[in-house]
């Protein structure tokens, strides 16, 4: 789908010309590109503004159908993210012209400080491939037919480094593609048997090694905490565990994804304005999968484990109970206060796992875990919560050049007093409302021994009810490119 050109302008034929414009620079030194993006000068109608696109039909003098000018802002206001989201709204906007192909140049003039030629290229690379993309399976005449074709038409005659960060980027949107697939597709597609073999297929062909751990073997290995969530479902759980392990690797990554494949609360059951988007409660397991797979494909040297618990919470005459106490991996005990409290469950055991099977130099979790955190910090930014000052900061920075921002939330000591038990080690879930995302942090610190960790709560930007600049409405694949480039690092 991605390919790469440095053809002159004049011998391009395609479908659809992108060319992005600012308000007040032109971006472009090759003189053909120059003078189509200086003619918005001439557009009283067009501001250039962020998110303005313009489009003009046959223009004279190319072979192109369509020319779509993309608005940028001011020159010295521009970001990656505006790029992204511009090449985004660009390739969207193609859709709806004749579905095929587009050319999307690529600026060659001076940028603003912060942002290299590279740069620029890999956020246009991203928001246009992350674009293009759609879930139509279920849909008899799907409403928008992606593009077949994008090219990045670069100024520099030698391609070679493009050629390479355009290779690495397909493989990670490939990833985040991937992930929204999986957390897109409806519960009763998905039973924790059915994904875990979802993913199985798509691991093994990259060279990452599976074990799925079922019923029989979960009980074997006393996971009590994450097979009581799993009793009130017909579908059993599943605990699927990912391995890229390249030789000679000298330091292990573990990676757990929170894969409630639907959340309907259990017993303390969900109520009706929460219970229908349920099918989303696995997004950290799909964007640690879609991310483990996408470091065997980019050949990252680390050892990366991804640990995925998967469950149905259902209710049922079999259901796990408030009041009732479960005997963890680890083999603390927790007496359940909510059974709608399940996520931190089901990582528990995984993390307590990870740690014992793997040593791991630092564990990372993704999780859709509580409401509390959208409350926080709405549905566009993760929680992070991390005493590591050096993990923390890189996941901080990391989120920043992707866009997939984290915001740092606080772990105080004293609010452990929160999920005191009178009866078993901890309970799982605080005696009242407040400060709920921070109680469940707290509860999987208990978890983690002393390896260095970061849990992400992406209950808010796992999903977007409304389509975005480079995704449609459903599954954002959240994670994915973040986590990517903090294993490279």
């Amino acid at each position: 789908m991605l390919q790469l050109t440095s053809q002159p302008l004049t011998r391009i034929k395609a479908e659809n010309l992108i060319v992005p414009v600012c308000e007040d620079r032109n971006l472009f030194q090759t003189p053909a590109i120059k003078k189509l993006a200086a003619s918005v000068k001439t557009i009283k109608t067009f501001a250039a503004q962020a998110g303005d696109c313009l489009s003009h039909y046959r223009p004279e003098g190319l072979n192109v159908e369509r020319l779509i000018l993309i608005g940028l802002g001011a020159y010295g206001d521009l970001t990656r993210e505006k790029l992204r989201q511009a090449a985004g709204k660009s390739i969207r906007r193609a859709w709806h012209a004749q579905p095929g192909n587009a050319v999307l140049a690529v600026p060659d003039a001076p940028l603003p400080e912060g942002i290299s030629r590279e740069q620029a290229f890999e956020a246009l690379t991203e928001g246009a491939c992350l674009a293009n993309h759609t879930l139509a399976a279920f849909k008899s005449k799907p409403k928008h037919v992606p593009l077949k074709t994008i090219r990045l038409l670069v100024a520099d005659p030698d391609v070679r480094p493009y050629r390479v960060l355009l290779t690495r980027i397909k493989k990670i949107c490939r990833g985040t593609a991937m992930a929204r697939d999986w957390v897109n597709l409806p519960a009763n597609e998905k039973s924790p048997r059915d994904l875990a073999a979802m993913i199985i297929r798509a691991a093994e062909p990259a060279g990452v090694a599976t074990t799925l751990m079922d019923t029989r073997q979960l009980r074997r290995h006393k996971m009590g905490a994450l097979l009581a969530v799993g009793e009130g479902s017909r579908q059993p759980p599943q605990m699927l565990i990912l391995d890229h392990h390249p030789s000679r690797a000298r330091e292990t990554l573990a990676l757990v994804g929170k894969g409630v494949t639907f959340d309907a609360g259990g017993l303390n059951l969900k109520p009706t304005g929460a219970i229908e988007m349920m099918k989303i409660d696995m997004a950290g397991a799909a964007a640690v999968a879609a991310a483990v797979i996408a470091a065997a494909a980019l050949g990252i040297k680390k050892r990366i484990v991804g640990i995925l618990p998967m469950v149905e919470n259902m209710v049922s005459g079999s259901s796990f109970r408030p009041g009732d106490i479960v005997r963890s991996y680890s083999g603390q005990t927790i007496e359940i206060g909510n059974t709608d409290a399940e996520g931190r469950l089901i990582l528990a055991d995984a993390l307590a796992f990870a740690v014992k099977r793997y040593r791991p130099r630092a564990i990372i979790d993704l999780a859709t875990l509580t409401g509390a955190c959208v409350v926080a910090l709405g549905d566009r930014i993760a929680g992070l919560f991390c005493e590591d000052e050096g993990l923390r900061e890189k996941i901080l920075q990391i989120g920043r050049d992707t866009h997939e921002r984290c915001w740092p939330m606080p772990m105080p000591e004293d609010y452990q007093d929160l999920i005191k038990s009178d009866l078993a080690d901890m309970r799982n879930i605080g005696p009242g409302r407040w400060g709920g995302a921070i109680v469940a942090a707290l509860f999987l610190s208990r978890f983690v021994e002393d390896t260095p960790w970061a849990h992400i709560d992406i209950a808010g930007p796992a999903h977007t009810k409304k389509a975005q600049a480079y995704s449609e409405a459903g599954g954002t694949g959240f994670g994915v490119r973040l986590l990517c480039q903090l294993m490279e690092a």
